[in-house]
């Protein structure tokens, strides 16, 4: 099994809309490590470990659903690469 890390924003209304909740009770539904934080640009950004699989599907979900007041933009993916063993033992909200 591939465990992938990939550094991911996202960029629309996705703060003051529980945008980072949701994305950490998805994440954890899936069984991903990594971390969310609001920017200072009005976006979400963070980090997703885990199986393939289920990165694959965690970036469906940041780019197509989101919290259920968000309205989602776009989402960009980058630094995307087959890790060892996971760098994060949870999925943190960071407070910025």
């Amino acid at each position: 099994m591939n465990l992938l890390s990939v550094d991911y924003e996202v960029f629309g209304r996705v703060q003051g809309v529980f945008f980072r909740k949701f994305t950490q009770a998805e994440a954890k539904k899936l069984g991903l490590v990594g971390w969310v934080r609001n920017t200072e640009a009005g976006t979400v950004e963070g980090q997703l470990q885990g199986p393939g699989s289920k990165v694959a599907e965690m970036q469906s979900w940041l780019r197509t659903t989101g919290s259920p007041q968000s309205k989602i933009i776009t989402a960009e993916f980058k630094n995307e690469k087959i890790i060892k063993c996971l760098e994060h033992s949870t999925f943190k909200v960071v407070r910025s």
